[in-house]
């Protein structure tokens, strides 16, 4: 299916300034004002965000089943929710968008009433651990597990695996931490040139950075690896990197034939 790629959000012309002067430290919220400056905020804070989106449509058009459900699961403003539109080639399949936050879900419903996709699609604002899953073949967690209790990981990805149809596939996109210390100070430090790079100061790094590290639980992609095996899933592999963010791909396989 060859058509003209485009971008999955409208672009948002609000600039993050949340961190811009100093503040009361308190914990992150996915709240009305973060909401209003996610598109700004994740854009100069995420490398490869810009490519991660698209792909999520190249790999939706490539695994998406027939009569399936596919899920979006935190689905914030709708970036993926809406590249999976439009990489779904069957009418008959099943979107579904979920969030816990009732801002990032209002906004979410502008987008994609802006969206000239008429490929109906589901949003329920809900926690994605109470959020009932069946006959998926594709299911995105993009920069969402890294908010989950890691206590609740594992049984999280356990039932996407066993709701997963075979030859289904889970879209999984982290920040990830890593083995040795030293590679860990390299790769932060590069991830913090890169949001200087893009207009943040050191304030501004320094007071996300704080409100963020006690409710974004960074794992190892050994961690991650063993863990999706362990849920149901036979094959998992690396698709992107850059930095300390990765996206990968965890496969169900197909089914023998036992004709």
């Amino acid at each position: 299916m060859n058509k003209p790629r485009k971008p999955s959000v409208p672009p948002e012309q609000v600039t993050d300034r949340l961190f811009a002067t100093e503040r009361r430290p308190e914990d992150f919220r996915f709240d009305a004002s973060v909401a209003r400056v996610f598109p700004d905020m994740i854009r100069r804070s995420v490398p490869g965000y810009t490519t991660i989106i698209p792909m999520i449509e190249v790999i939706t058009e490539q695994y998406a089943q027939p009569g399936s459900h596919c899920y979006d699961l935190g689905c914030s403003l709708g970036a993926s929710t809406l590249a999976m539109r439009h990489g779904i080639p069957h009418r008959d399949c099943i979107l579904v968008g979920v969030d816990n936050s009732e801002a990032m879900i209002e906004r979410c419903e502008h987008y994609i009433a802006l969206d000239d996709n008429n490929l109906p699609v589901t949003l329920r604002c809900e926690d994605i651990l109470d959020t009932e899953l069946s006959s998926a073949s594709v299911t995105t967690l993009n920069f969402t597990l890294q908010f989950v209790d890691p206590d609740q990981r594992a049984g999280l990805l356990t039932r996407i695996a066993k709701a997963t149809r075979p030859g289904g596939v889970l879209i999984l996109s982290e920040k990830i931490r890593f083995e040795t210390e030293s590679e860990q100070a390299i790769q932060t430090r590069l991830h913090h040139e890169f949001k200087r790079a893009n207009g943040y100061s050191d304030l501004e790094i320094s007071q996300k950075r704080t409100a963020i590290e006690q409710v974004l639980i960074p794992e190892t992609l050994a961690a991650h690896k063993e863990r999706l095996q362990a849920a149901g899933f036979d094959q998992v592999l690396i698709w992107y990197q850059c930095f300390n963010f990765v996206s990968m791909l965890a496969i169900k396989a197909n089914t023998p034939d036992t004709d």
